[in-house]
């Protein structure tokens, strides 16, 4: 199975525009991949004014010019692709990404932990953490600022996810080398595609670091971004290593779990 990520720097409000860049650049150096994740708000740039601003932006999901995007580049790849959008449904708004099967047949998720103005612009996620199915394998989804939460990594992994796909628009420099552990502790693979470049608006500004990456249930980098610019990654990985959860020949991340031991974990 080839898996990847595609890096790039939107320029916010364009859509049509940002989309169209997308494809052209899927289509000429993504050929080949079976599942490749675009970054969180790659349609529309991050740094919105307001939360009437960003129900501007917002999309029904299916039935907005996202999806239509999504079904046209899956079909012509023969590909899985996982794009991060604003979903409007009513008066909610979410962070959300969605998955496109070549099938046409696709799932959403919705960003459960918000980071910084994100809590003005989006309301939380209400999706469970499970994988879905995609490419003969189970596939986790999970947003940006989600890392952060090593429950979120995990309860995809006790689902049976073997492949974590992750768009994000980082700007803490923490995330790469913490999701090499996310991938350790649950013995799974790892797609992060974050975006490059700033956004200055309303005197607020972000920059944002790149570094999109595939990771091995082992830790192990197996493609990793530069900081800025365009950059495709693909990589071929066996989803079937991710079965495998037994790193020592006398331990089993699963049974070895003291689960009897977690109830905090549940505590408000």
């Amino acid at each position: 199975m080839r898996v990847g990520y595609l890096q790039f720097d939107p320029v916010f409000g364009r859509r049509e525009e940002n989309l169209e860049r997308l494809g052209r650049i899927a289509r000429e150096r993504a050929r080949g991949v079976n599942l490749l994740v675009l970054p969180e708000l790659a349609p529309t740039g991050y740094l919105f004014l307001s939360r009437e601003e960003a129900l501007s932006y917002g999309e029904l999901f299916p039935g907005g010019p996202t999806e239509r995007f999504l079904e046209r580049l899956a079909r012509e790849l023969g590909a899985s692709i996982v794009i991060g959008f604003a979903e409007r449904s009513g008066e909610r708004l979410f962070n959300s990404c969605a998955l496109m099967r070549p099938d046409g047949s696709s799932s959403v998720y919705r960003k459960a932990h918000l980071f910084l103005d994100e809590k003005d612009w989006f309301d939380q996620g209400d999706t469970p953490f499970e994988p879905v199915r995609a490419e003969g394998t189970d596939i986790g989804l999970l947003i940006c600022f989600d890392w952060y939460f090593p429950e979120v990594a995990r309860v995809l992994a006790i689902g049976g996810a073997k492949i974590l796909a992750h768009p994000s628009n980082l700007v803490l420099p923490h995330c790469p080398e913490a999701m090499r552990t996310r991938c350790l502790e649950n013995r799974v693979f790892a797609v992060t595609a974050n975006r490059t470049g700033s956004e200055n608006r309303g005197g607020r500004s972000f920059s944002f670091i790149g570094q999109s990456q595939v990771v091995g249930p082992d830790g192990k980098v197996l493609a990793r971004a530069p900081s800025n610019g365009v950059d495709v990654g693909i990589v071929e990985i066996d989803p079937a290593d991710a079965e495998r959860k037994d790193p020592t020949g006398r331990n089993d991340w699963m049974k070895d779990r003291r689960t009897d031991l977690f109830g905090k974990l549940l505590d408000r």
